[in-house]
């Protein structure tokens, strides 16, 4: 069985958490709270990673898939080399590699679930792209909207949720593992039926 790297993008360090550019990793945060995992430092890998199966009865437990989740210890912009790295050692290739990420393009609370495609101007997905040399590898896009009047699209991303986004965030972030899930158990197309919405 081939293994599976799930990868959430953001921004390491205390004062990046919680940020809109921080959702891939709060996403990846919860797939390991529900396998009953917890993250820690791999060593020369840049990154922080929980490893786990997964299979039709779900995430945790005996299961015929092993499941790697990252969280990149590098910054947005350098994500590529945690991701190449990793799946060099862990022998994955790009077809089995999800990664979660921020999407300026999709209101709160929305999400999509691609094949390959272009970075649109998310960094942690040039990154990535260069390092592997491809754009063929899954995306779970989770929506956090564009900023209102002209404030910079780097200090929108940048920023902390609002409450009113807070309450609207969990529910993105749980759709956002169970995308995983589906993804790994039944496809692509079963996936992007039930959850492109």
């Amino acid at each position: 069985m081939m293994s599976w790297l799930v990868v959430g993008l953001g921004n390491p360090g205390p004062q990046y958490a919680n940020t809109r550019h921080n959702i891939g990793f709060l996403t990846v945060d919860e797939l390991a709270r529900r396998a009953g995992e917890r993250f820690s430092a791999s060593r020369g890998m840049h990154a922080e990673t929980a490893s786990t199966r997964i299979g039709p009865q779900g995430i945790g437990g005996p299961a015929p898939e092993k499941l790697v989740l990252a969280k990149p210890r590098t910054f947005m912009n350098e994500s590529g080399r945690a991701v190449r790295k990793l799946s060099d050692f862990l022998d994955i290739e790009p077809d089995h590699i999800i990664v979660v990420h921020d999407e300026l393009d999709l209101d709160p609370g929305r999400l999509r679930i691609k094949l390959g495609g272009g970075d649109n101007g998310h960094n942690g997905l040039k990154s990535i792209r260069a390092h592997l040399g491809t754009g063929d590898f899954y995306r779970v896009r989770l929506g956090i909207g564009r900023p209102q009047g002209h404030r910079a699209g780097a200090d929108y991303v940048l920023g902390r949720f609002s409450k009113a986004e807070r309450e609207e965030l969990a529910i993105e972030v749980d759709d956002g593992a169970e995308a995983v899930i589906s993804l790994i158990n039944a496809g692509l197309g079963p996936t992007q039926n039930r959850f492109n919405n």
